[in-house]
């Protein structure tokens, strides 16, 4: 039997790992000197809550997994003779893959005859969730590993997923912009546009003066390079802006009233390298 894994920086939340058959592994962030697990240490995760914290200056930092920790998820697994997919964001967002590749490796000695496969969405957050939930539903339609890697080395690098950030200064702390950069941006109120490179790389891509103008260059990338958009949904992400997630959304719609679009929070993780009133989109494209 194959079971399915991905991990809490993709966006997924319990009801749809449910959904599809999906353990998550939980990838941690600490704030206020506290280290918590999402979805791990709790079912739910208030996002309003942490997005305040963030607005009123508190700075989260991320922290990886341990090998152990990977060994702890995968190993009851294999105990049972069952093999195991993992589904994750993009490995030149983190480090903690080398801890994973450790685990596996000593997991491989241990039970030679299991088999571990993994799928590199080449992107994180949404630009990650969309492919989970493609993924999700092959698995559950009950196609084969063969097919699913197939699928994934076919179609992976057709969903785009584009961002804007608010306030700088989260950025400038991850090394994205400079300091200088930042603050000037921040008194300007330049909001740079973020694209997920084919390689799985965040890359600023362009500058606009202001929300209202972010967003219509976003819809203005869907509408460009948006590929059979009425037969696969669109995932709108934010870190508690949902009215200016709902304003892409409205704007998309004028342009497409077919179309199927869901919104949904970053976790929190992820949410520490961009800060609050960050947005994205994730979409089938004609490429990245």
């Amino acid at each position: 039997m194959l079971r399915i894994f991905t991990d809490s920086d993709t966006d997924i939340t319990p009801e749809v790992a449910k959904e599809y058959g999906y353990t998550i592994i939980s990838m941690p962030y600490i704030i206020n000197n506290e280290l918590i697990y999402p979805y791990k240490d709790s079912d739910k995760v208030d996002f309003k809550e942490y997005y305040s914290l963030l607005r009123n200056g508190t700075l989260p930092t991320t922290s990886s997994i341990t090998a152990f920790e990977y060994m702890e998820y995968f190993e009851p697994v294999f105990e049972k003779g069952d093999d195991i997919l993992y589904v994750r964001f993009t490995s030149s967002a983190s480090s903690t893959f080398s801890n994973m590749a450790q685990a596996i490796e000593m997991l491989k000695e241990k039970y030679p005859e299991r088999k571990f496969y993994e799928i590199d969405t080449l992107g994180i957050t949404i630009t990650s969730y969309i492919i989970v939930r493609e993924i999700g539903k092959l698995y559950k339609e009950g196609k084969s590993i063969e097919e699913i890697l197939s699928w994934a080395d076919q179609e992976v690098k057709h969903f785009a997923g584009y961002h804007f950030a608010d306030d700088l200064k989260f950025l400038k702390r991850s090394g994205r912009v400079g300091g200088v950069a930042a603050f000037l941006g921040n008194l300007m109120g330049v909001k740079p546009i973020i694209a997920t490179s084919n390689d799985g790389k965040l890359e600023t891509i362009g500058k606009e003066r202001g929300r209202l103008n972010a967003i219509k260059k976003i819809a203005q990338y869907v509408k460009e390079l948006g590929d059979d958009l009425e037969n696969h949904p669109l995932y709108i992400v934010h870190s508690d802006c949902e009215e200016l997630a709902n304003k892409l959304k409205e704007l998309l719609l004028e342009y497409n009233d077919k179309l199927n679009i869901e919104t949904l929070y970053m976790n929190p993780t992820c949410g520490a390298h961009c800060g609050p009133d960050c947005m994205g989109i994730a979409f089938h494209a004609k490429h990245r």
